[in-house]
């Protein structure tokens, strides 16, 4: 994406990049460190930092460290802000959601507001266990942005099409309902068979078209709700 990255910014202006906030550690939002990285600042949420330095361990890919020059070399734990042409960038950590290193970016003149992948828009989303994610951490922290931002902001999501508050409210419904159809089947006594077999997910079977199909996004909410 380096090349179309690069044209489009082109379109907008001639000057250098000078910041790159990074909104979670996996190698599909970090990739562009290594090349944009070698005149701008990387920014990222400290768990980033160390979990670029150790590798990216996805399902079905597995990347080494990353090289120097694509590490962040601004961290932060909590939040931390960007001022350029006297707008205030706000990265805030929202923790165990897609990772333990999520940060969603509050552009607060402009109105807009980055997910990362916090936010797939119209798909199930894939939540890293392995990295400190939860499907539980992820309903709270989409809770709490939509409770914070305002009715006409723009939303932009790490997968799917420009979205806004509405199409946020809608993937935290599909988050609550499926995570309780999967609850209430396993209080009743029911095993993750059971449940595939009378397909309880059936009304949102839409949202699994996706990288996480509906059995995949069934499975996790089952081992997460076992505990």
């Amino acid at each position: 994406m380096q090349p179309k990255i690069r044209e489009a910014l082109k379109a907008i202006t001639d000057k250098p990049i000078k910041y790159i906030i990074n909104t979670h550690y996996h190698g599909d939002h970090t990739g562009g460190n290594e090349v944009f990285g070698r005149d701008a600042t990387i920014i990222a949420q400290t768990n980033v930092r160390k979990r670029l330095q150790t590798g990216n361990k996805m399902p079905g890919r597995e990347e080494p460290p990353a090289p120097k020059e694509a590490l962040p070399v601004v961290t932060f734990d909590e939040k931390v802000s960007v001022w350029v042409n006297g707008e205030e960038i706000r990265a805030v950590h929202f923790p165990h959601g897609h990772t333990d290193g999520d940060a969603v970016i509050f552009f607060t003149r402009s109105n807009v507001v980055h997910m990362g992948d916090d936010f797939f828009n119209g798909f199930f989303p894939f939540v890293d266990v392995d990295s400190g994610g939860s499907v539980k951490g992820l309903i709270s922290d989409v809770q709490n942005v939509i409770d914070i931002i305002p009715d006409d902001v723009k939303v932009i999501p790490g997968h799917g099409p420009l979205s806004d508050k509405t199409g946020l409210r809608k993937f935290l419904d599909v988050l609550k309902g499926t995570w309780n159809a999967v609850d209430t089947g396993r209080k009743a006594g029911k095993t993750l068979d059971q449940l595939k077999a009378e397909k309880v997910l059936e009304q949102w079977e839409s949202w699994g078209k996706g990288f996480i199909k509906t059995e995949k996004w069934m499975e996790l909410l089952y081992s997460e709700v076992a505990k």
